[in-house]
């Protein structure tokens, strides 16, 4: 049954994403035929500047379980210099990615070894999804079992192995790579100092692949009470911060999520009092004949004070894409410089 329900979800994204128009291009068929994702284990060089790091490709297996999980680790040229450690992020791709693919299109290298940040790209195995889809819907992996406490343990393994600052741990994601952020910043907050969600699902609003969908188009119904259950059970004290990226030409997860998700964050928040702040209106692109304005991003902050606890980010004419990408692959947009807003946000922050 569950296998059954399974087809019907996916066959109901896949659907969706025909309509929207989105080109969906077929998985690469060798892996390592994308030689770097902005930076490699060697030296590259472009017209501005030199970038060397390591781009390395590791496997991470559970003892207790014995339950395995690929992934691909950027460490900067920094990280051998900073004895402090450095800060790393979590990205996590959404269906139908590897790794790879997510590193290039985002170019999230590049742009952590101008930083001195590390990334790691958990990749989630066909074998346990055939999409390559992280279980968000999945009631286990909400409650931070699953696919959520293996990452969790990944995470854990790449802080002791490697030079990371324990206190500056960021996990963000698009779409079921989002929802599975979100998960890991709610279910341990121990590990996580902020998270960035793109096009992500509001959580706790369904327990199997057969609610998905439903969530995906018209969100959830009282969407505070999953929060205040993680409330009455944690122990921590600390706030969450947040960003959250939609676009509102989305059509796979409808912009009623980004609405739920500010509303969860709020109530996550809520003992820290976060205020709204006005909305912001950039613009960006190109003006043309045929449109005789520019595109905008509507933005609104919440702050505690001086510090941002919340800013939610809405980019006009997006559709269900990481937000300045290369679109010539598959779920990437041109537009604002969504892995560049991640970490300027996640700079903010540290669990200290």
């Amino acid at each position: 049954m569950f296998k059954k329900l399974n087809r019907l979800w996916y066959r109901g994204i896949e659907k969706l994403v025909r309509q929207q128009g989105q080109r969906i291009r077929a998985s690469v068929k060798k892996r390592d035929v994308i030689p770097d994702a902005g930076a490699s284990s060697r030296k590259t060089s472009n017209k501005k500047s030199a970038l060397s790091g390591s781009w390395l490709q590791r496997h991470f297996t559970e003892s207790d379980s014995g339950r395995s999980l690929k992934y691909r680790l950027f460490l900067p040229s920094a990280a051998v210099k900073n004895s402090a450690g450095i800060p790393l992020v979590i990205m996590l791709h959404g269906c139908q990615q590897y790794a790879d693919q997510f590193a290039k299109g985002t170019g999230m290298n590049a742009l952590a070894e101008s930083r001195g940040y590390a990334v790691v790209y958990p990749e989630q195995s066909p074998g346990v999804q055939s999409r390559r889809c992280w279980r968000w819907y999945d009631a286990a992996t909400q409650r931070g079992g699953a696919d959520a406490v293996l990452i969790a343990h990944l995470i854990r393994e790449v802080i002791a192995l490697y030079p990371i600052d324990p206190q500056r741990v960021y996990a963000c994601g698009i779409s079921a790579g989002a929802a599975m952020a979100h998960i890991l910043a709610l279910q341990y907050p121990e590990l996580i100092a902020a998270v960035g969600m793109h096009c992500g699902p509001v959580f706790g609003a369904c327990r199997g692949a057969a609610g998905g969908i439903r969530v995906m188009q018209h969100g959830g119904i009282h969407v505070e009470v999953p929060i205040d259950n993680i409330l009455n059970k944690r122990v921590s004290a600390r706030p969450m911060p947040a960003i959250l990226i939609s676009g509102d030409n989305d059509q796979v997860i409808r912009a009623i999520n980004a609405h739920q998700l500010e509303r969860q964050f709020l109530r996550l928040n809520q003992a820290w009092q976060p205020l709204a702040q006005e909305r912001v209106t950039k613009e960006f692109g190109r003006s043309s004949s045929a449109k005789g304005r520019k595109r905008r991003m509507l933005i609104r902050d919440y702050r505690s004070g001086r510090k941002l606890l919340l800013r939610s980010i809405e980019i006009e004419g997006l559709g269900h894409a990481w937000s300045g990408g290369d679109d010539s692959i598959a779920f990437h947009a041109k537009g604002p410089n969504a892995s560049r807003l991640m970490l300027d946000f996640f700079s903010r922050h540290s669990s200290r």
